[in-house]
């Protein structure tokens, strides 16, 4: 599988990380890590910033992380007009950061600052692959 089925709205079918959808499509939201220097990544990388190295493997995120932050979009970019208004916010997992929608049912006046929340996959309507943040 390539990686037009990532996202809402894909704007490219080939990278060298497209292994990410087909783990996601087997319900695993994993990132990579860097076999010579060990710097983890989320989203997935091909090369290591750290060393340059080319030599990546893929791990699996931690299962909890605390929401650092979080905001409300009320405008969105081209091909996800309809999904407004959503909330996205960034996960703290210790070494390494993630950014990412909330799950619809997480309601905003429920959403607070440092709550324990994890990743998990998400298949769009269409067949399209994602991931969100929800309750851990």
């Amino acid at each position: 599988m390539g990686f037009e089925k990532f996202g809402r709205k894909s704007f490219t079918g080939v990278t060298k990380t497209s292994k990410f959808v087909d783990l996601l499509t087997e319900g695993k939201v994993e990132g990579t890590v860097c076999k010579k220097c060990g710097a983890k990544y989320f989203p997935p990388r091909a090369d290591c910033a750290s060393c340059l190295s080319k030599d990546m493997d893929w791990f699996e995120m931690p299962k909890k992380g605390k929401l650092e932050t979080f905001t409300v979009a009320s405008y969105a970019p081209f091909g996800f007009e309809k999904d407004c208004p959503y909330t996205m916010g960034v996960v703290d997992f210790g070494e390494l950061k993630l950014f990412a929608r909330l799950a619809k049912e997480l309601k905003t006046e429920d959403v607070k600052v440092g709550m324990d929340v994890t990743v998990k996959t998400l298949q769009y309507e269409d067949g399209q692959m994602s991931f969100e943040i929800t309750k851990a």
